[in-house]
C-alpha cells in the first residue's frame, strides 16, 4: 500500500530507541525525510549508524524536550513538519511507598510536557499551513489503574484528553491528531517495569516476566515494529478522515467495549 507520505518531513521525538527508533525506521523506509529528537546525543548517534546500516537517513537533534525553551527553538529551527510523532519520555514506575511530590512532579515532566512542548511548538503552523499529522504514542496505563505506575498513568491519561482536545480544536484546519496505547511491548521500559515490581512484591522478576505474557490473550507482547506500522498509517493520508482516535494495541487484554 502506497502511504503517499514519500518527500514528505517528519519529526521523532524519542527516536532513539524502543518504539521512536522503530517510528523513525518505518517513515525513512517510506521515503520521509526523519528528524529523530532525543536528549542523548550518544544514543542518536547510535540510532543514526544503526539505520544507516539499513540504507536508511537519519538527521538527529539532542534536546531535553522538559525544557520548554529548548523545545520552541529546535522546532524553530527544524521548522513545521508534515509529521510529529511523539515518543519522548518514560515515567519511571514506582510502588507507592516509593511516591512522594517529587516523583509524580518528574512523572508529568517526563512524559506529559515532552508531548506537550513538542505540539505546542508545531500544531498551529501546521494549522496556519491547512495540513499536518500528530501521533501520539502513550500507553494503556493511562486507562488501566495500576499500584506501581500512579504517576505515569496519571501523565498518560492526561495525554489521551489533551490529544483529543487538539483534534477537535485543528480538525477544521488540516490537522489530525491521533493517540495509540501500546500494552506490554519488548522496549527496555519493560524492565524498568519489572523492577518496580520485584521491589513492591518481592517476587522473582522471571515470575513477574511469565505472569505479565500469561495475562495476554495473543501469548506474547509486543513488537515496537508494529507499533510503528500503526503510527505511520496514522500519520498518513491513508488515515485522512481519522482524528481524536485512541488505538489500542495490547494483544487483546482490553475487554471493555
Amino acid at each position: 500500500m502506497d502511504l503517499h507520505i514519500s518527500g514528505q518531513t517528519a519529526v521523532v521525538t524519542g527516536a532513539s530507541k524502543g518504539i521512536g527508533l522503530a517510528c523513525a525506521e518505518a517513515l525513512a523506509g517510506e521515503g520521509v525525510r526523519v528528524i529523530g529528537i532525543s536528549r542523548d546525543a550518544g544514543n542518536l548517534a547510535a540510532a543514526q549508524q544503526q539505520l544507516a546500516g539499513k540504507g536508511l537517513s537519519l538527521e538527529v537533534e539532542a534536546v531535553d524536550l522538559t525544557d520548554p525553551e529548548a523545545s520552541a527553538a529546535v522546532f524553530e529551527r527544524l521548522g513545521v513538519p508534515d509529521i510529529l510523532i511523539n515518543c519522548a519520555g518514560a515515567a519511571r514506575q514506582l510502588p507507592p511507598a516509593e511516591l512522594d511530590s517529587k516523583t509524580l512532579h518528574a512523572a508529568m515532566e517526563a512524559k506529559y510536557f515532552t508531548y506537550m512542548h513538542a505540539t505546542e511548538a508545531v500544531v498551529r503552523g501546521m494549522a496556519e499551513r491547512g495540513s499536518g499529522a500528530i501521533v501520539n504514542v502513550v500507553g494503556q496505563g493511562g486507562r488501566a489503574a495500576n499500584p506501581l505506575h500512579i504517576g505515569g498513568g496519571a501523565a498518560n491519561a492526561a495525554l489521551m484528553l489533551a490529544s483529543v482536545g487538539y483534534a477537535k480544536a485543528y480538525a477544521d484546519r488540516g490537522v489530525r491528531v491521533n493517540v495509540i496505547n501500546p500494552g506490554l511491548t519488548r522496549t527496555g521500559r519493560v524492565d524498568d517495569r519489572l523492577e518496580a515490581a520485584v521491589r513492591a512484591t518481592g517476587r522473582p522478576k522471571d515470575e513477574l516476566a511469565a505472569e505479565l505474557v500469561a495475562g495476554i490473550p495473543m501469548g506474547r507482547g509486543g513488537e515496537p515494529r508494529e507499533v510503528a506500522d500503526v503510527a505511520v498509517f496514522l500519520a498518513s493520508p491513508r488515515a485522512s478522515y481519522v482524528t481524536g482516535a485512541i488505538i489500542t494495541m495490547d494483544g487483546g487484554v482490553t475487554s471493555s467495549i
